[in-house]
């Protein structure tokens, strides 16, 4: 039996940098056109032309909500429009100016596992100096920083078509051990 559901653990790669640690310590700045708070379940609920900073992280939606755990992390949820997908972007913990950027329909990121999932016609680029380095393509895809691994899968599993997951990778250079 074909799978159809494309793991790739990027993690094999020689490309060690994380999201940006410093960024955890920075307050979360909320903008959108209409704020709701309950301040008894810690959410906030986002409406219209949202934009999430938090240090280099930035997200954008139509939609969003924010959920704080008792424990101080932050559950975030991204929604974007047919027209206008939600994003989001995140530098990375390099000596290079590298980012990665993300947009797909919506976007949820829980800041305790340090995972981010794009769901719906998702694309996931590795910028070096605004230059694309690596580009994923798939109707989901998953990232978990801390394993530096990433999962793609497509819309529906069907048998007779082909995979609807792509990866585009930039070549790496070599590694001399001595």
């Amino acid at each position: 039996m074909r799978i159809l559901i494309f793991i790739l653990a990027l993690s094999a790669l020689p490309m060690s940098a994380n999201a940006n640690q410093a960024d955890r310590d920075k307050p979360l700045i909320i903008n959108a056109d209409q704020v709701d708070l309950d301040d008894l379940k810690q959410k906030y609920t986002l409406t219209g032309d949202v934009l999430l900073v938090r240090g280099s992280m930035v997200g954008t939606g139509e939609r969003g909500f924010v959920l704080v755990t008792p424990e101080g992390y932050q559950m975030i949820d991204l929604n974007g429009k047919s027209n206008l997908p939600a994003s989001m972007r995140q530098r990375r913990e390099t000596l290079q100016d590298e980012f990665m950027q993300g947009i797909a329909k919506d976007i949820l990121y829980d800041d305790k596992k340090e995972r981010l999932l794009l769901v719906g016609n998702a694309t996931v680029k590795r910028l070096l100096n605004m230059q694309m380095l690596d580009q994923l393509h798939g109707w989901q895809i998953e990232y978990e920083d801390v394993k530096e691994s990433y999962r793609i899968k497509p819309q529906k599993l069907d048998l007779n078509q082909p995979p609807q997951s792509r990866a585009i990778l930039a070549p790496r250079k070599k590694v001399v051990v001595q």
